[in-house]
């Protein structure tokens, strides 16, 4: 029997809508002729902002949020301005269409974005709603003859979370605004993952570091290699280690070991340096080690965050289109189950390239309990009954492309592939020292007898997981039995200090989010974004600082807003929406607790938004925006950004630094430097005092005007702007003089004027170095210096050169990184012409506010090159635009001329009569 999709003929016309174009592309191919493949470029409508409603609303029930809360939630939607032309589009479509097929993604927001639709276009024809979680030939065939309804569970749970991001929005950001900083946000998922970030720092502040020794012995029995054995035990107690401290450095009180000095631990080592070391057991223990399941959305952002150096954003970016190519299944699921068809394609694959006896008898199946149901989608996974290399896709793909793709290949195939397997050995090692203490050594290996998965992908680990050099590492110790003795080649007291908690990566946050039930795998990749580019949180190399404005923004959240924060009150609403999914919960009744409460006492999780916000009361915004740093001390969170302050005394603090990096010492550092309102004396021009000052955008000298009736009688009559000068990068503040300064504020400099084209020359400092500028027309100068002497004549001869674009001789690198993860290329740090950036030799990425030449490392870099590849080049203007303006311009003037006329008519006929 022949689909739909083989009989279609060319008098039925069928309209299919997908989100995205490359989506469309992709599916046309497939379908062919008698279909339609049309594009809505993701969502056509939402809830509008207060000066987006019509006027006649804006006064209305909707004119607070744009949704009625007095009248059962009722939303108010507006096409987006940018999606009206493509709405029209889609309409005229529909005209000749004989069937409308809504085939956006198969989750919530893509059952939305069908509804949306509907609601828009207001078919007349038959409505299906297509689903299919691959882009393939047979899947996009299937898909078309099982179609479905539209799921209103689905579409409700979204509208709800919709709504509910916009009350909590709206209501909470404005007081974030009047008391922190304007333009600030909050968030129902965002402020939770900020707050896991500051606890962490607050964590790590608090912290303080342990010191503790033991010894590494090494050893070698007969022939064999030689191996290192660490002291465990000292006369039958354990030797302490980090494990045995507590946060304040202080050992936790269920220990009762024996905590060594770097005295005691060198000494002992001297007592031990003749004595005879020996085996006292050897425990053999079989090893195995299972595959990770296949991927899931939080999974492949966490190991493309470990692997590939990918932000979740980029990891996700890049696997959309590998999905919309028709490359990878659906990649915003959170099921690890493969299809009968997939378990036998991996298995297969498996059996081909490693061998039979890689692959165990039965296929593995890895069920886990899905939130809802209705979105247990497949795992992610290569797409078809078949899968493709790597190595068969690789001139079809980009470089970031290709390793997103090679990743989740490996790890499906891996998972249908036989455990690893070997044997584990722990050895005890005991000698007596000189003065009689006993002590016991201890060292362990590991041997793999069989390889099984790790053949084909190994699951990455992050930096603070225990366990990372633990016994599933391979290592091979000498065949030992109890009683063998051994040679001492040497003893080594070792020092170790304690770790503050290490701070999330983007792979550990999303990790915790998860296991907090917080947020979806759909949302964590536009959370973690968000939580970045409103300043809340940067990147130092791969791990999340909080900002000094996150700390005070979750300080008034924890404080007044505290059920909203609260991890297990967010989790459960999540919970709330799945039940509204699965049709368990009315949206309408859920959305009125939520907000109206059901009469529990103000701020507890089930008082209601609205309560909270009219419960609040008086906040002090200074208190709000204080931290207490010691020593009287405190770091106060500004409109310009952060300062610390001791009564009279004020010093910005740099916002890169982080927040556990400001210690009393480091304050104490800050306010002993020049605070930038140094005097330097008096200009000997214009009469007026020059101090040195230190800005937000770095050091200047300026001068200072008086009151009117105070200026001197030169300068009285010039109402102007104090003259400033950024100081050049050869100065300091605490040495600049005021004949520096009077230089720094005689530019810009008038060189003299072109005799070819009479149009002045001046000298001025930029924030992109010196240059020359004459009209429009400006060049680079080659030193600072140049500012205050370069001659006309020197000037003419820099613009008789042809100008140079990007084509300078490349300036040395300033730092080396490494490779690139992807690329394999080396990665170097250079200065360009807007900042600093790095560069792969073939992509290059600025680096960001929060980085800095010194500190960044090879993972940012990567990061930051990686996104940059994932956004591709930059759409290029087209020319055409000009000749259509043009046209534009002469249709108004010729319909503002008729009107003239007609107008002209009128007034004339209007006289006659």
């Amino acid at each position: 029997m022949s689909s739909s999709a083989e009989t279609s003929t060319g008098g039925h016309r069928r309209l299919v809508i997908v989100e995205s174009p490359a989506k469309a592309k992709t599916i046309k191919g497939y379908l062919g002729p008698g279909y339609d493949v049309e594009a809505s470029v993701g969502h056509i409508r939402d809830l509008p902002t207060p000066s987006e409603l019509p006027a006649a609303e804006k006064k209305g029930r909707f004119g607070k949020f744009a949704v009625d809360v007095d009248g059962d939630f009722e939303p108010f939607y507006v096409v987006d301005a940018d999606k009206k032309k493509k709405v029209s589009e889609l309409k005229r479509a529909l005209k000749d269409a004989d069937e409308l097929f809504l085939a956006t993604d198969e989750d919530r927001e893509g059952e939305a974005i069908a509804w949306h639709l509907q609601q828009v276009l207001k078919p007349t024809v038959p409505v299906r709603r297509m689903v299919f979680h691959e882009i393939t030939r047979d899947a996009i065939r299937e898909a078309i003859d099982t179609t479905r309804e539209l799921d209103q569970r689905l579409v409700d749970a979204q509208e709800t979370r919709r709504i509910l991001d916009r009350l909590y929005g709206y209501e909470v950001s404005p007081v974030l605004w009047r008391k922190v900083r304007q333009g600030l946000s909050a968030g129902r998922v965002q402020s939770v993952a900020t707050r896991l970030v500051v606890e962490r720092e607050r964590e790590r502040i608090a912290f303080r570091s342990a010191s503790y020794w033991d010894i590494v012995a090494t050893l070698e029995h007969g022939e064999h290699a030689s191996f290192d054995a660490r002291l465990v035990g000292v006369d039958g107690r354990r030797v302490a280690t980090g494990r045995d401290f507590g946060s304040d450095g202080r050992p936790v009180a269920r220990f009762d070991g024996v905590h060594l000095d770097e005295a005691t631990a060198r000494g002992l080592a001297d007592a031990l340096g003749g004595s005879s070391f020996s085996v006292r057991s050897v425990d053999d223990k079989p090893y195995s080690r299972r595959p990770a399941p296949p991927f899931m959305t939080s999974t492949l952002q966490q190991e493309a965050g470990r692997k590939l150096r990918l932000t979740a954003q980029t990891a996700m970016r890049l696997a959309q289109r590998l999905y919309e190519n028709g490359y990878i299944t659906y990649m915003r699921t959170d099921s690890t189950t493969l299809s009968e068809s997939a378990l036998n394609a991996a298995r297969s694959q498996a059996r081909q390239i490693y061998g039979p006896e890689y692959v165990p008898e039965t296929p593995r199946r890895y069920e886990r309990k899905v939130k809802n149901a209705q979105e247990a989608h497949e795992a992610i996974r290569p797409s078809g009954d078949v899968f493709r290399t790597p190595g068969e896709v690789a001139g079809e793909l980009s470089r970031d492309e290709l390793a997103v793709y090679d990743l989740i290949w490996k790890r499906t195939v891996a998972s249908q592939m036989a455990d690893a397997r070997g044997q584990t050995v722990t050895v005890r090692i005991g000698a007596t020292a000189s003065d009689g203490r006993d002590a016991e050594f201890s060292t362990s290996g590991t041997v793999i007898t069989f390889r099984g998965f790790l053949a084909a992908y190994e699951e990455g680990r992050d930096d603070d997981e225990t366990g990372a050099d633990g016994a599933d590492r391979e290592r091979r110790l000498p065949q030992l039995a109890e009683g063998d003795a051994l040679d001492l080649l040497g003893l080594e007291p070792d020092g170790h200090a304690t770790s503050p908690p290490a701070r999330f990566t983007e792979p550990t946050l999303v990790r915790a989010l998860e296991e907090r039930g917080i947020g979806r795998p759909s949302t964590y990749a536009s959370i973690l974004g968000t939580i970045v580019d409103r300043g809340y949180v940067f990147k130092r190399g791969s791990a999340l600082v909080p900002t000094w404005l996150a700390f005070a923004t979750i300080g008034l959240l924890e404080k007044h807003f505290g059920s909203l924060v609260d991890y297990d009150f967010t989790a459960e609403m999540e919970e709330d929406l799945d039940r509204i999914a699965n049709g368990d919960e009315a949206r309408v009744t859920w959305l009125h607790k939520f907000y109206f409460g059901d009469g529990t006492e103000a701020n507890t999780a089930l008082a209601g938004l609205r309560r909270l916000v009219d419960g609040l009361g008086d906040i002090d915004a200074r208190e709000i925006n204080s931290i207490p740093v010691g020593e009287g001390i405190v770091l106060r969170v500004g409109r310009y950004g952060p300062y610390v302050e001791r009564g009279e005394e004020r010093a910005s603090v740099p916002e890169d630094l982080p927040p556990d990096e400001l210690t009393v010492e480091k304050a104490e550092e800050l306010l002993a430097e020049p605070s930038g309102d140094r005097d330097l004396g008096t200009h000997p021009e214009s009469g007026l005092p020059v101090v040195a000052k230190s800005g937000r955008y770095g050091p200047y000298v300026t001068e200072v005007l008086p009151e009117d009736d105070e200026a001197p009688s030169s300068r009285r009559a010039a109402a102007r702007k104090p003259r400033t000068g950024s100081l050049l990068s050869t100065m300091s503040l605490d040495t600049v003089t005021l004949d520096d300064a009077v230089r720094l504020l005689s530019l810009p400099r008038v060189v003299g004027t072109d005799p070819e084209t009479g149009e002045e020359i001046t000298a001025q400092n930029g924030r992109y170095g010196p240059y020359l500028k004459k009209g429009n027309d400006s060049r680079s100068l080659e030193a600072e210096e140049q500012l205050f002497d370069i001659t006309l004549d020197q000037a003419l001869a820099v613009y008789a050169q042809p100008k140079q674009r990007g084509r300078r001789a490349a300036a040395a690198p300033l730092r080396e990184l490494g490779a690139d993860p992807i690329s394999g290329q080396p990665v170097v740090v250079k200065e360009g012409r807007f900042g600093a950036y790095v560069t792969d030799g073939e992509t290059n990425a600025t680096l960001r506010k929060a980085d800095s030449v010194e500190t960044v490392t090879i993972e940012r870099a990567a990061e930051l090159l990686a996104e940059k590849r994932a956004k591709g080049p930059a759409p290029r203007k087209r020319a055409a635009k000009k000749s259509t303006a043009k046209k534009t311009t002469a249709k108004k003037s010729t319909a503002k001329k008729a009107t003239a006329k007609k107008s002209s008519a009128k007034k004339s006929s209007a006289k006659k009569a």
